[in-house]
């Protein structure tokens, strides 16, 4: 089973870019973020029509989270914790497998910058109050996986040039210091479980040739209880949506779950 994440900067903007990859890579589910679209102009059909169910947490213009899925996701909840400003930034449901079910949470994190604004108060609440909401829900799930954009590069090696992001709300070791308490919490990074010392990026500006100079960041990404560690066969970042026309500025990544894990009821 193919589980994807991508922020796709737009669903309208973008739905030949994502339709084109839900054919060529044809994941089981897709968890994307910033839609930038409310529910009643979500392209709920032209998903459907190549297979997939649509849950959305959609807004006006900014933010947006949504599962793409061929399977039945269960107990879709958009209010996993109470966020005063009441941004459409997670969605969570429960995949039931063969032998465990698996709480999906699909994240989109604030940005934060500029870090001498409210914007990076926010985020750094934000961030404290999923931090609060996933340790409850521990309690009664044991298999988890958190996926999306954290807008957070987790260390050095995550970023093409770190002396450039060291006050950068992205890269803030405050900021990194709620990553690494949120994984502490029982959970892997799963790029990084697979690939100690490999230098890949999910994300590239649409400034100053990032993209042709490969000066990207690592900040879309899977954590993965640890408990599920033998159930995952591989994590891949896919960067040929990237090299399309009129791309997202992320591009996808992607968990591999063991077949044998993969048994579906409902």
């Amino acid at each position: 089973m193919i589980l994807s994440s991508w922020n796709v900067n737009s669903v309208r903007a973008r739905i030949e870019n994502i339709l084109g990859y839900l054919d060529s890579s044809r994941p089981d589910i897709l968890m994307m973020q910033e839609i930038k679209t409310e529910e009643k102009n979500f392209p709920y059909n032209e998903f459907k029509n190549v297979g997939y169910n649509s849950f959305v947490s959609g807004q006006k213009s900014y933010n947006g989270v949504a599962f793409l899925s061929k399977k039945n996701i269960e107990n879709i909840n958009l209010k996993f914790f109470n966020d005063k400003l009441n941004q459409a930034r997670i969605i969570v449901g429960d995949l039931k497998l063969k032998t465990k079910t698996i709480k999906l949470i699909n994240i989109y994190v604030p940005n934060g910058n500029p870090i001498e604004t409210d914007k990076y108060i926010y985020k750094k609440n934000w961030l404290d109050l999923l931090i609060k909401q996933v340790k409850k829900t521990i309690s009664d799930y044991n298999n988890i996986i958190i996926g999306g954009d954290f807008n957070i590069i987790p260390d050095e090696i995550d970023v093409y040039d770190h002396k450039k992001y060291k006050n950068d709300a992205l890269f803030k070791l405050e900021i990194r210091k709620k990553l690494r308490e949120l994984i502490n919490l029982g959970f892997q990074d799963i790029y990084r479980y697979f690939n100690k010392d490999k230098q890949e990026y999910t994300f590239w500006d649409y400034m100053a040739g990032s993209w042709q100079k490969n000066h990207g960041l690592r900040i879309d990404h899977f954590l993965v209880s640890s408990n599920l560690l033998n159930d995952i066969k591989k994590i891949n970042i896919d960067k040929k949506p990237r090299s399309k026309l009129k791309p997202s500025d992320h591009t996808p990544i992607e968990l591999e779950i063991r077949n044998s894990s993969c048994g579906y009821k409902y």
